[in-house]
């Protein structure tokens, strides 16, 4: 089965304290381009995706974009022990100077003392970001199997549309073939009598000479080999089809066969029915070939 250069797929997920969400999508391409927009904070995982990627996509634009955020308030609350010994000093000494003075106080409460500027703070959770690194690697195989499998789904498609297109051009070469054999019929009856006619009104001309010049107009105008390669060519195209795997440049060579050989027939045709053939097989080689560029 071909597969197309053209897919999505997105995932989510998250290892405390970090979230995060995949994009990756691809477009056709005459090659492969791989852009990666993934967080530089986290040593090496561009260079292993970028492997992973290489390993599994032979064609087209493919962009791959991973945001992490970290959650905030997942290191709970912790006390401030530095500022906590100031603010305790601070209250022992207006505690005694208080004493000192002869005034009494109230005695401090440990909420008081809580909501202090400092005390208390948000407590930092170490990141282990060879963890993340491990986890999102674990994850990836599952978000590149879902953008194969649209990308499988997108080839089978096209599959079926290129058989069918393949089938055309099968029927109408054979048509070419028999237009093309009925017109060497008409055109040998058509040079005879041209042959004779000169041959009646021309004195002293050379017949093998004249012979010689109208079988080489004949051999100018035969399409038999054209027919020929047409033929092969669609055998040709048939195989890579059915061979799968990443076969768009070949097929995208091919079809420039296809169409230099509808070319040649059309050129060589002189007559208005092989014309119109010709004319035909080059609408459907097109068609064709439009399908190729989405094949990986």
């Amino acid at each position: 089965m071909v597969r197309s250069m053209t897919g999505f797929a997105s995932r989510s997920g998250s290892l405390a304290p970090h979230s995060w969400g995949w994009e990756l999508r691809s477009v056709n391409g005459k090659g492969l381009d791989l852009r990666l927009r993934v967080p530089d904070w986290i040593d090496g995982l561009e260079a292993d995706l970028r492997k992973a990627l290489n390993a599994s996509v032979a064609r087209g634009n493919v962009t791959l974009g991973l945001r992490v955020v970290r959650e905030e308030g997942g290191g709970g609350i912790q006390v401030n022990d530095a500022q906590l010994d100031i603010v305790l000093d601070v209250l022992h000494r207006i505690e005694q100077r208080a004493m000192d003075a002869g005034v009494s106080l109230a005695p401090s409460k440990a909420t008081d003392i809580a909501v202090m500027r400092g005390v208390l703070e948000q407590a930092v959770q170490e990141d282990d970001n060879d963890a993340l690194k491990t986890a999102l690697l674990a994850e990836f195989p599952e978000l590149m199997n879902k953008f194969n499998v649209m990308r499988d789904a997108e080839g089978a498609a096209l599959e079926r549309v290129m058989r069918d297109q393949l089938d055309q051009i099968e029927t109408l070469t054979d048509q070419a073939a028999d237009l093309a054999d009925r017109r060497v019929r008409e055109t040998a009856a058509t040079l005879q009598r041209n042959l004779a006619r000169v041959m009646e009104n021309t004195d002293g001309a050379d017949p093998d000479r004249v012979a010689q010049e109208l079988a080489l107009i004949a051999v100018k105008a035969d399409v038999t080999e054209e027919i020929d390669r047409l033929r092969a060519h669609v055998e040709a195209a048939r195989d890579l089809v059915g061979q799968g795997g990443p076969v768009g440049r070949k097929l995208d060579f091919l079809m420039q066969e296809f169409n230099r050989e509808a070319n040649t027939l059309c050129s060589k045709a002189q007559s208005k029915e092989l014309t119109q053939t010709g004319l035909a097989l080059k609408a459907v080689i097109d068609q064709i070939r439009e399908q190729v560029q989405n094949v990986e």
